[in-house]
Protein backbone atom coordinates (compact mmCIF):
# COMPACT_ATOMS: atom_id res chain seq x y z
CA UNK A 1 0.00 0.00 0.00
CA UNK A 2 3.03 2.35 0.28
CA UNK A 3 4.61 4.40 -2.43
CA UNK A 4 3.09 7.08 -4.60
CA UNK A 5 -0.67 7.58 -4.58
CA UNK A 6 -2.51 6.67 -7.76
CA UNK A 7 -2.89 9.53 -10.20
CA UNK A 8 -6.35 11.06 -10.10
CA UNK A 9 -8.20 10.42 -13.37
CA UNK A 10 -8.80 14.14 -13.87
CA UNK A 11 -5.16 15.14 -13.41
CA UNK A 12 -4.25 18.34 -15.23
CA UNK A 13 -3.58 17.69 -18.89
CA UNK A 14 -1.36 20.37 -20.37
CA UNK A 15 -0.81 18.89 -23.79
CA UNK A 16 -3.42 17.76 -26.26
CA UNK A 17 -3.04 14.06 -27.12
CA UNK A 18 -1.76 14.93 -30.57
CA UNK A 19 -0.81 18.10 -32.34
CA UNK A 20 -1.03 18.58 -36.04
CA UNK A 21 2.22 19.11 -37.97
CA UNK A 22 1.02 22.66 -38.68
CA UNK A 23 1.26 23.38 -34.93
CA UNK A 24 4.99 22.63 -35.11
CA UNK A 25 5.60 25.13 -37.91
CA UNK A 26 8.26 27.59 -36.89
CA UNK A 27 9.43 25.62 -33.85
CA UNK A 28 12.64 23.62 -34.12
CA UNK A 29 13.05 20.44 -32.06
CA UNK A 30 15.48 22.29 -29.79
CA UNK A 31 13.00 25.14 -29.29
CA UNK A 32 10.24 22.67 -28.50
CA UNK A 33 12.46 21.04 -25.87
CA UNK A 34 13.37 24.42 -24.32
CA UNK A 35 9.70 25.42 -24.38
CA UNK A 36 8.54 22.19 -22.75
CA UNK A 37 11.13 22.45 -19.96
CA UNK A 38 10.26 26.09 -19.24
CA UNK A 39 6.52 25.35 -19.41
CA UNK A 40 6.83 22.43 -16.99
CA UNK A 41 8.98 24.49 -14.61
CA UNK A 42 6.41 27.30 -14.49
CA UNK A 43 3.56 24.84 -14.06
CA UNK A 44 5.35 23.20 -11.13
CA UNK A 45 5.84 26.62 -9.52
CA UNK A 46 2.12 27.30 -9.74
CA UNK A 47 1.26 23.86 -8.36
CA UNK A 48 3.77 24.27 -5.51
CA UNK A 49 2.20 27.64 -4.65
CA UNK A 50 -1.28 26.12 -4.74
CA UNK A 51 -0.25 23.27 -2.44
CA UNK A 52 1.25 25.75 0.02
CA UNK A 53 -1.92 27.88 -0.06
CA UNK A 54 -4.12 24.83 0.51
CA UNK A 55 -1.96 23.62 3.39
CA UNK A 56 -2.16 27.04 5.05
CA UNK A 57 -5.91 27.24 4.48
CA UNK A 58 -6.45 23.69 5.77
CA UNK A 59 -4.96 24.68 9.11
CA UNK A 60 -7.77 27.20 9.58
CA UNK A 61 -10.66 24.84 8.81
CA UNK A 62 -13.17 25.01 11.62
CA UNK A 63 -16.44 23.85 10.15
CA UNK A 64 -18.39 22.96 7.08
CA UNK A 65 -18.47 26.52 5.71
CA UNK A 66 -14.69 26.77 5.71
CA UNK A 67 -14.49 23.37 3.99
CA UNK A 68 -16.84 24.58 1.24
CA UNK A 69 -14.83 27.78 0.92
CA UNK A 70 -11.70 25.70 0.41
CA UNK A 71 -13.55 23.57 -2.15
CA UNK A 72 -14.63 26.70 -4.05
CA UNK A 73 -11.08 28.05 -3.96
CA UNK A 74 -9.74 24.78 -5.36
CA UNK A 75 -12.36 24.70 -8.11
CA UNK A 76 -11.46 28.23 -9.19
CA UNK A 77 -7.74 27.46 -9.10
CA UNK A 78 -8.19 24.29 -11.12
CA UNK A 79 -10.14 26.15 -13.78
CA UNK A 80 -7.51 28.91 -13.92
CA UNK A 81 -4.56 26.51 -14.08
CA UNK A 82 -6.10 24.23 -16.70
CA UNK A 83 -6.99 27.25 -18.81
CA UNK A 84 -3.60 28.87 -18.49
CA UNK A 85 -1.32 25.90 -19.06
CA UNK A 86 -1.99 24.98 -22.67
CA UNK A 87 1.07 23.71 -24.53
CA UNK A 88 -0.23 24.12 -28.08
CA UNK A 89 2.64 25.69 -29.97
CA UNK A 90 0.30 28.02 -31.85
CA UNK A 91 -0.46 29.97 -28.66
CA UNK A 92 2.63 29.30 -26.61
CA UNK A 93 4.17 32.76 -27.04
CA UNK A 94 1.09 34.24 -25.33
CA UNK A 95 1.31 31.68 -22.54
CA UNK A 96 4.98 32.47 -21.98
CA UNK A 97 4.35 36.23 -22.03
CA UNK A 98 1.70 35.79 -19.34
CA UNK A 99 4.01 33.63 -17.23
CA UNK A 100 6.88 36.12 -17.54
CA UNK A 101 4.56 39.02 -16.67
CA UNK A 102 3.39 37.17 -13.56
CA UNK A 103 6.99 36.30 -12.61
CA UNK A 104 6.42 32.56 -12.89
CA UNK A 105 9.06 32.34 -15.61
CA UNK A 106 12.01 34.47 -16.67
CA UNK A 107 13.21 35.30 -20.15
CA UNK A 108 16.50 33.65 -19.22
CA UNK A 109 14.64 30.36 -18.77
CA UNK A 110 13.50 30.67 -22.38
CA UNK A 111 17.02 31.01 -23.78
CA UNK A 112 17.28 28.64 -26.71
CA UNK A 113 14.20 30.04 -28.42
CA UNK A 114 15.00 32.14 -31.45
CA UNK A 115 15.54 35.87 -30.97
CA UNK A 116 12.27 36.84 -32.68
CA UNK A 117 10.22 34.62 -30.34
CA UNK A 118 12.05 35.97 -27.29
CA UNK A 119 11.47 39.57 -28.44
CA UNK A 120 7.75 38.90 -28.93
CA UNK A 121 7.45 37.29 -25.50
CA UNK A 122 9.33 40.20 -23.89
CA UNK A 123 7.15 42.79 -25.62
CA UNK A 124 3.87 41.03 -24.79
CA UNK A 125 4.93 40.52 -21.17
CA UNK A 126 5.12 44.30 -20.71
CA UNK A 127 1.56 44.93 -21.92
Amino acid sequence: MGGQPAEHPSTIRSTPPSQSPADDAGWSETEQLVARCAFDRAQQRVIRGLVEAVQAHAQTLDGVESVWTLHDFLSIQRHAIEGRFDFRLSGLLFVFASLVRDELLTLEELEGLDAVKLAKIAAMSRI
